[in-house]
């Protein structure tokens, strides 16, 4: 199968894909966080993510507002089906923020998988700091695999924590990660293997395994991300 963006809700889309044909789930879900209240979770992504005062604001993105439980089973349940399509020994990667980090590890484990660590974003100092406060500098890619993951696997040794800043010109999602950032972590695939990516957003998952050369699947639900993602993929 080529390289394909489809556009849909991942829950209907991946049944339709064929089973065992990955080599690779990298993907930055919805965390369902923001804030510290489950009140305020629950709010739409622009009134978590974004600031007031800033000029440039991007897109609202829907399945962000659900609570832990419904969280918790939403996630297995795209999960097992990401089971089924990966080959044995598949590595699968997970962003998530500080507040999920627990859910997320379990979610992995229901779905079948086996977790085997937790690597680190650091934003830098970049981030907006808070007075007498520690600074909320990394999110975490929660990490493992389809069963077995042999050491002779043709990927080379990757970073337990990757720093990258987070730029205005590369950021085309209220959540997106940095180029350079997703461009390291595809690098856990096999070489020459096929990545899936259930949660586009603006592609960069996708963008950083093309520059790196894999191929890939994608499926993104708002049709303003999947036109970004399109446009983005079009000017490689």
């Amino acid at each position: 199968m080529k390289n394909q963006l489809l556009q849909g809700d991942a829950l209907k889309l991946l049944p339709t894909l064929e089973a065992g044909s990955f080599d690779a789930l990298i993907t930055d879900p919805p965390y369902a966080s923001g804030g510290v209240h489950a009140n305020a979770r629950q709010r739409k992504p622009s009134e978590k993510y974004q600031q007031s005062d800033r000029m440039h604001l991007h897109a609202e993105f829907v399945g962000d507002e659900r609570d832990q439980r419904s969280h918790l089973r939403w996630m297995v349940l795209w999960l097992a089906e990401c089971a089924r399509l990966l080959k044995e020994g598949a590595p699968v990667c997970l962003f998530t923020d500080w507040r999920q980090l627990p859910l997320t590890t379990d979610a992995l484990q229901a779905a079948g998988f086996t977790w085997r660590g937790v690597a680190v974003w650091d934003k830098t100092e970049g981030v907006r700091p808070q007075l007498g406060r520690f600074r909320s500098q990394a999110e975490y890619i929660v990490w493992g695999s389809k069963g077995a993951m042999p050491l002779a696997r043709r990927a080379p040794i990757l970073p337990g924590v990757i720093r990258a800043k987070v730029r205005k010109d590369d950021k085309l999602h209220m959540t997106g990660k940095p180029t350079e950032l997703m461009r390291q972590v595809v690098r856990i695939c096999e070489e020459g293997g096929r990545i899936l990516d259930p949660f586009a957003g603006s592609g960069t998952t996708l963008v950083a395994a093309q520059l790196e050369g894999y191929s890939w699947i994608g499926c993104e639900l708002t049709q303003h991300y999947a036109d970004v993602t399109r446009e983005r993929l079009a000017g490689l």
